[in-house]
């Protein structure tokens, strides 16, 4: 019986990328795991001797593989992260307003058999079918995302997701978010929320439209992401059963195992219970959003509490892995709580391999972290993803 997990660390970056000078200059200097070090009397020795300790001071002995990932997607972003590490290339997006690109949003939108108007005048949204609302992402970045906001009663959630693929057929922005809820909403709720946040950015107030809590759906359309070339459902497709634990229940498409925990403690609580339980092969792809969320707040304190109780946690749980199980620990971007911003960093991320097959060698640095997704698809015997080389013969006995 075989046993994959990939145990993401958000936000735990160990230097800046060597394009960061011209993608992201803000973080020549990010080092999330040194400058935590430096701020804070860090204490994370199973995963130091792990191999992390190999991959930051250059140390000759390791219990597993290690290395570095290099991020393949522009920018920092969780999204987009975990989009490369389940074996996709994300696209180079770019910022658009509704007002900019409405238009165009429409008129593909009407050659698709929708009947589409402005229901606020004077504000770039748009109303499909009376049901669905296309407008400006208001709690990100400007111009990052189109939100496609649905009453699942007059629409189902199946059915605003072929409205979405058709605004995300239309846009280049990094993403575009389906989403409503069935159980606590309506259309004239949403309409009534519509605002301008900042000057031509119009959109939808989730939290007033009522949309999150109990009955909440939502899919995220990366720009340049196919979900049907992913590993999760690959794997999915070959019928193996992918636990989705923590922030990957929401960031990863797939259709079965899900809980978005946000408490570590429970994640790792929930984590070792649904592996402790299976007894087939399975995948487990769990995130640990806490260490993200304290580098948001420039909480080194925080973020020390986190890593330390993720130490402990697998000081344990190591010691639990059968034979054929594989768990690969790893990050999706930096988030360095020192660097004077509170946004993502762009840095390198670390990989490390623990299993009682693996190999304490170094497996370089990785020009991809599609390259994780690409050992696991080996590793459990389904196809390979749409980007990613696997480097699984190099840390087996």
């Amino acid at each position: 019986m075989k046993k994959v997990t990939l145990l993401v660390l958000d936000g735990f970056g160990v230097g800046a990328m060597a394009d960061c000078e011209k993608v992201k200059p803000e973080d020549v200097n990010a080092n999330t795991y040194k400058h935590l070090r430096e701020a804070v009397d860090i204490h994370i020795p199973t995963l130091y001797q792990l191999g992390l300790g190999n991959i930051v001071d250059h140390l000759d002995t390791a219990r597993g593989a290690y290395g570095r990932c290099d991020l393949a997607h522009h920018g920092a972003d969780t999204f987009m992260g975990h989009q490369e590490l389940m074996g996709s290339k994300p696209g180079v997006p770019q910022k658009r307003l509704m007002s900019e690109v409405g238009a165009t949003i429409k008129k593909n939108l009407e050659k698709h058999g929708y009947d589409v108007r402005d229901p606020v005048e004077g504000a770039p949204v748009l109303l499909v079918n009376e049901a669905v609302v296309v407008g400006d992402n208001l709690e990100s970045e400007v111009g990052n995302i189109i939100n496609v906001v649905g009453d699942f009663r007059k629409l189902s959630f199946e059915q605003t997701i072929e409205v979405g693929k058709v605004v995300r057929s239309s846009v280049d922005t990094s993403r575009v978010i389906v989403y409503g809820n069935k159980e606590k909403t309506s259309i004239d709720l949403i309409l009534s929320t519509i605002k301008e946040r900042h000057p031509g950015q119009w959109g939808v107030d989730s939290p007033k439209a009522n949309v999150y809590g109990e009955g909440y759906q939502v899919l995220h359309l990366g720009y340049g992401v196919d979900y049907e070339k992913q590993f999760a459902h690959l794997a999915e497709k070959q019928r193996l059963p992918v636990y989705r634990i923590g922030k990957t229940a929401d960031v990863i498409q797939a259709s079965g195992y899900h809980n978005p925990v946000v408490s570590t403690r429970k994640v790792l609580e929930v984590y070792q219970h649904e592996y402790s339980k299976s007894e087939r092969d399975s995948v487990f792809l769990v995130n640990v959003q806490e260490t993200d969320l304290a580098g948001h707040k420039e909480d080194c304190l925080w973020y020390k509490e986190v890593i330390e109780e993720v130490d402990r946690f697998l000081a344990s749980f190591i010691d639990e892995l059968d034979e054929e199980d594989l768990l690969i620990i790893t990050a999706d971007h930096g988030n360095d709580p020192t660097i004077g911003h509170s946004n993502h960093t762009r840095e390198q991320t670390p990989v490390i391999i623990v299993g009682p097959q693996v190999r304490p060698i170094s497996i370089g640095t990785r020009q991809t972290m599609a390259d994780l997704a690409a050992t696991m698809a080996d590793y459990m015997g389904v196809a390979p993803p749409q980007y990613g080389t696997s480097f699984l013969h190099q840390i087996l006995r």
